[in-house]
């Protein structure tokens, strides 16, 4: 159903009024933009890291940290604008010999979409928020975008849009407030694809009224993952102890609140590893979450799977007669554990619990273990601890079982580098896009499409396409 467009419409004006402006800035001037903004952020970080922890209970540290990681990525779309690579630029040219038929100048590259609706994420204030990994590759692929604000940081929110709206253009950024707002962006007809980081709820929500619109868009959702983590028998006996230290770290890394915590470990069956998990779950301290919604789900995630038949539960003495700790500081941190052979039974399990919880799977190798992964969902991680010279067979029939976005050996999913090559992105419902990541270089491809050229006189070709190339932008023939 249509929202009332109302609601955003001074932000959609505005964008379609910007998207010619930012489509005609050459490669120099998109870098320009994105370095200022970047700039920007280094010189105002103490006001914006002081707002961020009142309204998000996240530390000064993980803040800067963010904060830094969001000025670094703005770098690295300056330097992609400015190469022009990612235009993609391909031309044929015209060969009356050519088979089967003569050939037509034909010459090809990427153009912006338009306006673009950008939904902020709760869990990172800064890094997929106004300036984070989706508006920072929109700007740098030309068009402008439209922020949807999260209900858990609305006032660092308007700061950081305000302080980007020195150095856009008009238009090229607007800020939205409200659930209702958020409906109506999606549904608006100005907008021309939307980019979402939250629930698997939310975003099916959304992804569902983008595909009803009269003109369906490209709805880019990351949404919930599992983040299977699988330690061989050899890695067991070679460092079993030292993992699970690892393991709580990365389960409890931000209170849990990361897309990338590992929801699940499977560990040999017999590893005699009870006594460490106890030990390092019961050494976490409770720790405030970013909301009191988020805390809430937490609790009744955490407490329905831990009520199953099939599950022991792992966790810090409790408050509350066995559910899960009610404090003033935060929930607890807890694990589940579930064999392979009846999580296979009891799928209903295969849920992410978003906070600090974690399930371990303890398999039988190795047939036991496929036959689990195999039923697992997509996900955006999927890790293996093992052994060079005795796991390599093992690990490419597991990652060969396993759909996930990012393979990784012998290293934990949480944190994602800020680099070209990386994918962050995987199979429903890690994402409802799994050609696509939401960080990395090539997440500037979500916000372009295709359009050939045929026979088009010099003068009316866009600068990348023409023989003089005034962009300087690289060219390769496609024939």
């Amino acid at each position: 159903m249509p929202y009332p467009s109302a609601l955003v419409s001074p932000a959609t004006d505005a964008a379609r009024d910007a998207a010619p402006v930012l489509a005609a800035l050459a490669p120099p001037e998109r870098g320009t933009l994105l370095r200022d903004l970047s700039g920007v952020l280094r010189e105002h970080t103490g006001r914006l890291v002081a707002l961020a922890r009142e309204e998000t209970h996240l530390d000064e540290t993980r803040l800067r940290g963010e904060v830094l990681r969001t000025c670094v990525q703005l770098d690295m779309f300056a330097e992609i604008a400015e190469e022009g690579t990612y235009l993609d630029v391909m031309i044929d040219r015209a060969d009356a010999e050519a088979l089967p038929a003569p050939r037509p100048d034909i010459r090809r590259m990427l153009i912006p979409l338009g306006p673009v609706a950008v939904f902020t994420a709760s869990n990172f204030p800064f890094a997929f928020s106004v300036l984070g990994a989706d508006s920072a590759s929109a700007i740098a692929a030309g068009c402008p975008v439209v922020v949807k604000a999260h209900e858990g940081h609305p006032r660092l929110t308007d700061l950081t849009a305000a302080l980007a709206a020195e150095i856009l253009p008009t238009g090229a950024l607007s800020v939205v407030h409200g659930r209702d707002a958020g409906r109506a962006l999606v549904t608006h007809p100005v907008v021309q694809a939307v980019g979402f980081t939250g629930s698997t709820a939310g975003g099916r929500a959304l992804f569902d009224l983008a595909a009803q619109r009269p003109d369906p868009i490209p709805f880019y959702g990351e949404l919930g993952s599992l983040n299977p983590v699988v330690i061989t028998p050899a890695a067991l006996v070679a460092r079993g102890k030292d993992l699970v230290g690892e393991y709580i770290g990365s389960v409890t890394r931000s209170q849990g609140q990361l897309c990338t915590k590992p929801g699940l470990l499977f560990l040999p069956e017999g590893h005699g590893l009870d006594e460490s998990l106890h030990r390092a779950i019961s050494a976490t301290r409770p720790a405030p979450m970013l909301g009191p919604w988020i805390a809430d789900a937490y609790r009744a995630t955490l407490d329905e799977l831990a009520a199953h038949p099939s599950v022991h539960r792992i966790s810090r003495t409790s408050t509350d007669g066995g559910r899960t700790g009610v404090r003033a500081d935060g929930p607890e941190a807890a694990l589940l554990t579930v064999t392979a052979r009846d999580l296979r039974a009891n799928t209903e399990l295969l849920q992410e619990c978003f906070g600090p919880a974690s399930t371990v799977v303890t398999y039988t190798p190795v047939e036991d273990l496929l036959a689990t992964l195999r039923l697992l969902p997509g996900s955006l991680t999927a890790s293996i601890f093992g052994q060079e010279g005795a796991d390599e067979e093992m690990s490419r029939i597991i990652w060969s079982t396993l759909r996930a976005g990012r393979l990784i050996w012998n290293d934990w999913p949480t944190g994602v580098a800020v680099t070209r090559a990386m994918h962050h992105g995987g199979p429903w419902p890690a994402t409802t896009s799994p050609l696509h990541t939401s960080v990395g270089g090539t997440s500037v491809a979500r916000w372009l499409r295709p359009v050939a050229y045929q026979n088009v006189p010099e003068g009316l070709l866009p600068e990348p396409l023409r023989t003089s190339n005034p962009w300087l932008v690289p060219q390769r023939p496609g024939a």
